[in-house]
């Protein structure tokens, strides 16, 4: 067994496990097909190295073959993964890549069978495999810097994993192509690579199981410069390093090379993956690169799209939030002026619980900073402050900004032209100078921020109102019902004194004050347990009609009653509250009618309905009253004496049980009032 075949099959054992662990776990997830595609490939590229390794059947062109088709599957993972974020353009140039090898390399081959000259097949194979590894290594870059940041921990494993693939094919053919000829035991450590690389990509399975990727959209210029260049020179660089290395010292010249290779390809690593050297890179290409420092697209989307995340977490925490991450600041605190003239308070800080909060004074309208703020509309960088405050026009800033030395910039929110808050956020990881673009986002999303909270305050405060209206309406339905009761015992004391001795007065008194008793227990009752817990049951409409009649009989004129519909006829109903509901109708034709006139009420069934009308030769009312104001709730015709509900009450309960309230009335001449109640049969 040599060292290749073992490298080889160990790597080829290792992915045939990989594949059958993605097989159980699949389960048609987003880009698992793709995923599950490139390990299968690998694994029988792996099976095919082997053989060639253990039999000694080199053949060029299988070996080309299964190269090619390897990196297919992985250019397609790729690509499927950055699908959002790559146009048509880039993604035929990506598959032309694997394509254009591909058909050359038959090409090669149909060209030696017929002794026609053409590109030489080891160097086609070597320039084939540096074009395939430096379109993988900058899709593998793409992929992870454009990331989101959520998702860059479970993507980290896969970019190391696969990356580690690529750059040692980059190093290996960068070195068949310099050397004219392929270095055995480079090939023969290959095997190792790939080995490696499967633990890398377990990892990364497991931690995102779903592969279903938040990937930005990228800029197309550093697609096509910094990453080409950067990652080509660097690793241009590795390859004639090593190529030296062997050069010097040919007794051990592939284990200095191998070791070298090591080297470099973990500084890169540790280049690729660390924050601080990531920002210096980003700075480096906005300044050289761009017009502009911020690709405000994206930045808008996503400071959108953090605004209105705000479920767990307060408004205001997250408008911090989303002003923070703009500059990658660790923090900030957020003062808000709830009402003109009222000192700012810290009202949120993110993250949350930093205990920042309590050691944070309110500011007085009058303060100096809060005045430089509304009269300048000026973002305050403090290590310019701490500089020269003249620049400031030496105003003196807060004290807990003197204590604190991690605040770094404070920007006003203005809404409209009133100053209303400010953030202040803390010191942005290095390197990090404030510039006028800055200033000028910064001005952008504070009046974002600022109307954005203030609208978010007045709903708050709407919606405040509304219960309270709520409650007040609760509270006049109650007042409603009481002052009718109190009406019946005031008229009961009245009539007291002249009827003392009278049997049939003092049954009547009795009765009246059994009926009041009952009707203000079933209100307490109703209040106690809630409307919403009330139950209709079928109620026979004419005794409701009968009673409420009963109950106006003692004022005139007295109401009568004419029907020629079944007793038994019901509607599915509150007894209480319908009696309520048909004794205001009635006592408000009472109220418009002179004594000397009638008041008529009838009932009569009409399909399915049930109709009940109160008839009056009253005042009246026209058409623009009824329209406008005789439903309206507490608008009343009768000045203190009236609630202005009881309109408004009959129509609601009658809609709530599925009927309908119809007005006819002419000034002066009288009103009809028409309830239609769906009829339900009595089991």
């Amino acid at each position: 067994m040599t060292l290749s075949s073992a490298s080889y099959g160990a790597g080829a054992i290792a992915f045939w496990v990989l594949l059958l662990l993605l097989s159980n776990s699949w389960r048609n997830r987003a880009h698992g097909g793709r995923f599950v595609a490139a390990v299968g490939v690998t694994a029988l590229w792996a099976t095919v190295q082997t053989w060639q390794a253990w039999t000694g059947a080199s053949s060029l062109l299988i070996i080309h073959l299964s190269e090619i088709l390897r990196y297919a599957a992985w250019l397609h993972l790729l690509t499927g993964l950055l699908a959002a974020s790559l146009s048509r353009a880039q993604l035929l140039i990506v598959h032309l890549s694997w394509v254009g090898s591909l058909i050359a390399t038959l090409i090669s081959t149909i060209s030696v069978a017929l002794r026609i000259p053409f590109v030489d097949p080891l160097s086609l194979f070597a320039l084939s495999g540096i074009t395939l590894a430096v379109v993988g290594l900058v899709l593998l870059e793409q992929l992870y810097r454009n990331a989101a940041t959520e998702t860059r921990t479970a993507l980290r494993y896969f970019v190391i994993g696969v990356g580690l693939m690529f750059a040692y094919d980059l190093f290996l053919f960068s070195q068949t192509e310099l050397l004219r000829g392929v270095a055995v035991s480079a090939w023969a450590l290959r095997g190792t690579i790939v080995l490696l690389a499967v633990p890398m990509l377990t990892l990364s399975m497991r931690n995102n199981p779903q592969w279903s990727l938040n990937v930005f959209v990228s800029r197309h210029v550093v697609f096509y410069t910094s990453t080409f260049v950067a990652i080509g020179l660097y690793l241009l660089a590795i390859a004639l390093g090593g190529y030296y290395v062997r050069a010097i010292d040919a007794k051990w010249g592939y284990i200095a090379q191998f070791m070298f290779f090591v080297g470099a390809a973990s500084v890169l690593v540790v280049v690729l993956t660390s924050g601080t050297w990531q920002r210096r890179i980003k700075v480096f290409i906005s300044k050289h690169f761009y017009r502009n420092k911020y690709d405000y697209r994206i930045e808008w989307l996503r400071f959108i799209d953090t605004l209105s995340s705000a479920r767990d977490v307060g408004i205001k925490t997250t408008a911090i939030r989303a002003v923070a991450q703009i500059f990658d600041s660790p923090g900030g605190v957020l003062y808000w002026q709830s009402e003109s003239g009222k000192p700012f308070v810290p009202s949120a800080e993110w993250p949350e619980h930093s205990a920042t909060l309590p050691g944070l004074a309110p500011l007085e309208a009058e303060d100096d900073m809060i005045g430089f703020l509304a009269k300048h509309q000026w973002i305050i960088d403090l290590e310019e402050y701490w500089r020269g405050p003249d620049l400031y026009q030496g105003i003196r800033v807060p004290a807990w900004v003197e204590r604190a030395t991690n605040f770094r910039l404070i920007s006003p929110l203005f809404e409209l032209d009133r100053l209303v808050g400010f953030i202040a956020l803390r010191e942005p990881p290095p390197p990090f100078e404030l510039t006028y673009e800055d200033r000028d986002l910064l001005k952008t999303v504070g009046r974002h921020v600022a109307t954005h909270i203030a609208q978010y305050e007045a709903s708050r405060r709407l919606i405040e109102g509304r219960q309270l209206e709520a409650y007040s309406r609760l509270t006049a339905f109650v007042m409603h019902d009481l002052k009718n009761a109190v009406a019946q015992l005031r008229l009961l004391v009245q009539n007291a004194a002249r009827h003392r001795g009278n049997p049939a007065f003092f049954d009547d008194a009795m009765a009246t004050i059994s009926n009041t008793v009952d009707r203000m227990t079933r209100l307490i009752e109703q209040l106690r347990v809630g409307a919403e817990r009330e139950r209709n049951e079928p109620v026979k409409l004419l005794d409701a009609v009968r009673d409420a009649v009963a109950r106006c009989a003692d004022r005139q004129p007295v109401p009568i009653l004419t029907t020629d519909m079944d007793s038994a006829s019901a509607v599915l109903a509150n007894r209480e509250q319908l009696t309520s509901v048909l004794e205001h109708v009635v006592r408000n034709a009472q109220d418009a009618t002179p004594v000397n006139s009638a008041v008529a009420v009838s009932v009569a069934q009409h399909g399915a309905f049930a109709e009940v009308v109160v008839d009056d030769q009253g005042s009246g009312m026209d058409l623009e009253f009824i329209r406008d104001r005789l439903f309206r709730p507490f608008d009343s015709t009768k000045g203190s004496r009236g609630m202005g509900i009881g309109a408004y009450q009959v129509r609601e309960y009658i809609l709530s049980l599925g009927g309908a309230v119809n007005v006819h009335s002419v000034p002066e001449k009288g009103t009809r009032f028409s309830l239609s109640i769906p009829l339900r049969a009595i089991n």
